[in-house]
């Protein structure tokens, strides 16, 4: 199971994250993503820990819990809709082609 860390401060580093989870257990990985254009964090970030339990008094406790000056939203992470980045099939060059002549 994966948790996601919302309304994360644009300050927090992976270092911080695992400090703040390994009070509940041991953090297997901490991913923080950024914009791609910018570099900047998103504000948001995915934990992993090493026990299903660990991860659930994780999510109970600091779900809501100020932290660096902001209130987290913490739960379990939901599977991207959509199916992901790749797949999708069909007509991608169609659909493009579709939206080119709208613009033009």
């Amino acid at each position: 199971m994966t948790i996601y860390v919302g309304n994360l401060s644009y300050r927090a580093t992976e270092a911080d994250l695992r400090a703040v989870f390994a009070d509940y257990g041991e953090v297997t990985r901490v991913v923080l993503p950024t914009d791609r254009e910018t570099g900047r964090m998103r504000g948001f970030a995915f934990v992993d820990m090493n026990e299903d339990a660990q991860e659930d008094t994780a999510i109970t406790e600091l779900d809501g819990a100020e932290w660096m000056g902001r209130q987290l939203r913490v739960n379990k992470a939901k599977p991207r809709e959509g199916g992901g980045g790749g797949g999708g099939g069909g007509n991608r060059r169609g659909d493009w082609a579709g939206k080119q002549e709208a613009y033009e």
